[in-house]
């Protein structure tokens, strides 16, 4: 199939976008790199009479070290994030999840900021920028707001974004310390969205206790989701005594409104969630205590 009739717009700042935005109304769409938006538009999934093409913005491009954070522009493409230097040294969890995102057609075009907003349970960007605590940083007419992920993601491909917001740019907090990082999905082929996933952060103290630990959880709700009991239960054990596969169990308690669907009913996806979450604290265990080893 092909997409309903449109129109085209290409503004020359995000100021001017978000002004289309705020002029046009609920009809308009903003279009990144068109990798989720364009299928859903050709499938007509979505309509939308007007479209505003965002990704020649050179200010919403780019990757900067911002203090403590790591800056990323919205419409940085996914190749560019996964093969930045700085991403893999200070925020490596992108990194290690960008191979995972598509095909490399996709990422090549897809962009951070396209990912996020679309606000797919199964990706692989919003579930990061959740674990990790982002911070969005959004522009409208009535100038400019930050938004952390816990209260982005709303629903299923719906954020806290007003009609009129465009996503400029993501802030990820850099771990120090002695930290490991991991991610593991299971998905029937390479490139298909999760049926269940886990990115993990750990950190380990001088007694190799956990200091820090966030998981972050892939198509196993409507919105990315945080095994945050799990973790609070995991903070100041020694790393040694945690059986990987107690991590997974706790982090799958207690989730509610688990999907069952064609590619897995709830107790399936549950108990892919648990293998996954524990595949990935292994890893990301195993990353952290190397550190401590080196140090």
């Amino acid at each position: 199939m092909k997409p309903a009739s449109f129109d085209y717009h290409r503004p020359g700042t995000a100021e001017e976008a978000v002004s289309m935005l705020a002029e046009l109304g609920e009809d308009a769409k903003i279009l990144a790199g068109g990798q989720s938006l364009v299928p859903m538009l050709s499938m007509r999934l979505a309509y939308f009479d007007h479209l505003i093409d965002i990704s020649r913005l050179s200010e919403l491009q780019g990757i900067e070290q911002r203090g403590g954070h790591v800056w990323i522009g919205a419409g940085t493409t996914d190749a560019k994030v996964g093969a930045n230097r700085l991403v893999r040294e200070t925020v490596p969890l992108l990194a290690q999840v960008t191979p995972f995102i598509g095909h490399f057609q996709i990422r090549n075009r897809g962009t951070l900021g396209g990912s996020i907003a679309h606000a797919d349970a199964a990706g692989e960007y919003p579930a990061v920028a959740l674990t990790l605590d982002a911070v969005m940083e959004v522009l409208s007419p009535r100038g400019r707001r930050e938004i952390e992920a816990q209260n982005f993601f709303a629903g299923v491909w719906e954020t806290s974004l007003e009609p009129d917001e465009l996503l400029t740019g993501v802030r990820f907090p850099a771990w120090n310390g002695r930290s490991g990082f991991a991610v593991q999905e299971f998905s029937r082929r390479h490139g298909d969205f999760a049926i269940a996933g886990a990115v993990i952060g750990v950190q380990v103290d001088e007694q190799h206790r956990v200091s820090r630990c966030a998981i972050g959880l892939l198509g196993l709700g409507s919105t990315p989701r945080r095994a945050m009991s799990a973790e609070s239960a995991l903070i100041g054990r020694r790393v040694g005594e945690l059986a990987p596969e107690e991590v997974g169990t706790a982090a799958m308690s207690g989730l509610d409104d688990i999907p069952s669907d064609l590619q897995g009913s709830e107790s399936y996806r549950t108990q892919v969630g648990a293998v996954m979450v524990a595949r990935a604290w292994t890893q990301a265990v195993r990353e952290a205590n190397a550190g401590a080893n080196d140090a």
